[in-house]
Parts: structure tokens; C-alpha cells; sequence
């Protein structure tokens, strides 16, 4: 099997490499996290000039016609440089999503915004106590005439406060805990009745809670078809995963360079301790994780777009479920190696570890992935069906 990246692959690699090392150094991040916005204005419209936003959208839509695998090149790189911007929830998420099953007004409408770093999205699917299950969804979307009327409440929306359009699961028909019946809309923060607070998490990014009390929305407002939104918030949820697999792999890299480069640096007895084997060993063990989970991070960037629903699943589960555990491997042992430093705000290696800890629980942890993995072969497949054409009406 031919693993090497095509020309163009390699090119996007080395663009948003080059971007990333000269706009995203440790202390510009440090300046980024600590503002008020949470994510820098100035790299997002340098992401946007250099096309990165517009990856997973099709060349039909004005996008790069990119899938997992350049997805992939460009999560590992901000994974190394431990971005905070909204590219996940934006671009792999929202952007994916509207490509896969929007209207064609819906996607002239808003993609090309999205591309050119104008418009940005969070995606509010969790709910308080509903764990991982996606479809454990008590927040309701009701017909009023000529419009819909979401009523609930969406816990850990990342980068929400920040969004200027929300694509909300909400529950149509049926009971919590049902497959059918949960339908997707887009919902704009700033309409009447939708509320919430923004808080940081300890990994650097910013998530809110989302409140909505009788929240009127367009009819044209929903995204595919009613009743029948799971798939596609399964499959928009899995390219998720799979991006957060790749910026994982990022973490580990970074992890072991830096550690590295101190094990070169760091003297005692009058010889740098990466000279001792021991320590050469627990090098080695850290470098073996870290190319398993790429293994398995590349794996889960092929499969994440196959028309295949049960290898899909398979595949970024696994994924998910040996990235959680090589993560937690390697942001110890550089811990340890770095010793008690390695946990101060002043170094970097921290902030790593932090970050991988906050993958790994990320839309469920490596249990509840070893379960999916092996509930997969009996979960029927369900297809992604689109919404019948309509005129889309801005929001």
C-alpha cells in the first residue's frame, strides 16, 4: 500500500506548516487565549486566504474537494501548534455538514462564507446527562404556522459565544433515547429567546451553554430532512473524531521533540541524562505510541467519508479509542522526563497534555468507543437523506 501524500497533499502540508510556524508561536497563543474572543481574528482570515476553511467542501461549492486525509494534514498541524481557532467546529463540523446535506440556496448562501472567514458556526449537540448518546436529545423543535419553535438547552458548545450561526439537534418527534425523530436547524444566536453563558476550558479553548425558550426560527431553517437528522449528525460527529484523531497525533509529535530536545539540554552528573538509556527507552516507547496512533489516525481519515456506515464506525472508533490511550502514554511519560517543570504554565508541555486530555473525553472516551467498536456490526446502517429543494431565506 502507497502511504506517501499526493502533490497536493504535500503542498497543503507545507502551506499550513509555514503559516502555522510564523502566526502561532507559544506566546502568541498565550496573547490569543487570554483575549476576550478566544481565538485570534488575524490568523482566521490568514486560514481563509491560504483556502484552509474551505478543505472538506466540494470544488463544486468552491471549496478545495478535499476528505479526510487533507483534513487530517491540516488538524495534525494545528495540533502541534495547539490552535484555539474555531476550524473544528466551523469547517470539519458545520461547513461538512451543509455540503453533505444543505440546499443548494443553503450552501450558495453559506458556504462560501465560511470559506472566506466571515462566517463562523458551532454545532450544539450535546445535552446535560445525555453522556455521548447522540441520540439522547430532550430539546424539542415544534410547527407553528410557518415556523419552528425549538425549546431546550445544549451543554459544551465549543466556541458558541463566538458563533454567528448554530446548527442545533433538537427532537421532532418521538422520545430521548429514540434513533428517529431528531431533526437538525440552523439558529441564530442573536434571536429572541436564546441564552447562555461562556466559560474557558482547561485546555485553552471557550465553550457556552445554550439555552432556548420558544426560539422562532424559519421553515426553511432545518438541514435535511425532518425526523430523520441522526445520520448525518452521526456522520458529522465521526469526521469530528477523526479530525480530532489527527490533532492528537500533532500533540504526540510535538511531545516528542520537545521532550527530545531536553533530554539533549538537560545535564547531570556533568552529561546530558539523554545519554542514559533508560530514559533512551522511555524515548523510544513514547515514539512507538505516537506512530501506532498515526497508523490508526490515518485509518480513520480514509474511512471517515465510506459509504460503508459500519467500517465507518469501526474505524474512527478504534481510532479514537488507541488515540486516547497513546495520548495519555505519552503526555505522561513527558511529564515525567521534563520533571516537575513539565507541569508549570511557563512550558508548553503542559498545555500539551492538557489538550490531550481534552481530546480523549471529546465525544466519547476510549470505553465507550470499545463499545461502539464492537456495537457496530449489529447497528443497521441508516442512509443520509437530503432535504426536498426549497428557497433558502437568510437567517
Amino acid at each position: 500500500m502507497d502511504f506517501e501524500f499526493t502533490e497536493e497533499q504535500t503542498l497543503l502540508q507545507e502551506a499550513v506548516g509555514k503559516f502555522l510556524e510564523k502566526n502561532y508561536t507559544f506566546e502568541q497563543r498565550r496573547e490569543i487565549v487570554g483575549s476576550r474572543v478566544g481565538y485570534s481574528p488575524t490568523v482566521w482570515e490568514g486560514m481563509a486566504g491560504l483556502g484552509l476553511l474551505g478543505v472538506p467542501v466540494p470544488q463544486d461549492d468552491g471549496g478545495f474537494g478535499g476528505g479526510g486525509v487533507e483534513t487530517m494534514i491540516v488538524m495534525e498541524a494545528l495540533g502541534r501548534h495547539l490552535s484555539v481557532e474555531p476550524y473544528l467546529a466551523t469547517v470539519v463540523m458545520a461547513a461538512s455538514c451543509i455540503a453533505t446535506v444543505g440546499t443548494p440556496d443553503q450552501k450558495s448562501y453559506l458556504l462560501p462564507r465560511i470559506i472566506d472567514g466571515s462566517l463562523r458556526l458551532a454545532c450544539a449537540f450535546g445535552e446535560p446527562g445525555a453522556r455521548y448518546d447522540l441520540n439522547h436529545v430532550e430539546t424539542t423543535a415544534r410547527q407553528d404556522g410557518g415556523f419552528w419553535v425549538i425549546d431546550g438547552a445544549k451543554s459544551v458548545v465549543t466556541h458558541g459565544a463566538v458563533a454567528d450561526l448554530l446548527i442545533v439537534s433538537a427532537r421532532t418527534s418521538g422520545a430521548p433515547g429514540d434513533r428517529d425523530g431528531i431533526s437538525l436547524f440552523f439558529v441564530n444566536p442573536g434571536e429572541d429567546g436564546v441564552g447562555g453563558r461562556e466559560y474557558p476550558t482547561y485546555d485553552g479553548m471557550r465553550a457556552a451553554e445554550v439555552t432556548f425558550e420558544n426560539v422562532q426560527i424559519s421553515s426553511d431553517s432545518i438541514i435535511g430532512m425532518a425526523d430523520k437528522g441522526l445520520p448525518v449528525l452521526e456522520l458529522t460527529v465521526d469526521r469530528a473524531i477523526a479530525a480530532l484523531c489527527a490533532e492528537a497525533v500533532g500533540i504526540m509529535t510535538a511531545l516528542n521533540a520537545a521532550t527530545l530536545d531536553y533530554l539533549k539540554t538537560r545535564q547531570q552528573f556533568g552529561v546530558p541524562i539523554g545519554r542514559f538509556q533508560a530514559l533512551q527507552h522511555r524515548m523510544v516507547d513514547m515514539l512507538m505510541h505516537t506512530e501506532q496512533a498515526r497508523s490508526m489516525a490515518l485509518l480513520a481519515a480514509v474511512k471517515v467519508d465510506d459509504d460503508n456506515v459500519t467500517e465507518r464506525r469501526r474505524a474512527v472508533s478504534a481510532a479514537k479509542e488507541l488515540v486516547g490511550r497513546a495520548g495519555r502514554f505519552v503526555g505522561q511519560q513527558a511529564i515525567q522526563l521534563h520533571g516537575g517543570m513539565g507541569m508549570t504554565d511557563e512550558l508548553i508541555v503542559g498545555h500539551y497534555v492538557k489538550r490531550l486530555a481534552a481530546i480523549d473525553t471529546t465525544f466519547g472516551d476510549a470505553d465507550h468507543h470499545l463499545d461502539r467498536f464492537v456495537a457496530a456490526e449489529t447497528t443497521p446502517a441508516e442512509p443520509i437523506l437530503a432535504k426536498p429543494r426549497s428557497k433558502w431565506k437568510q437567517i
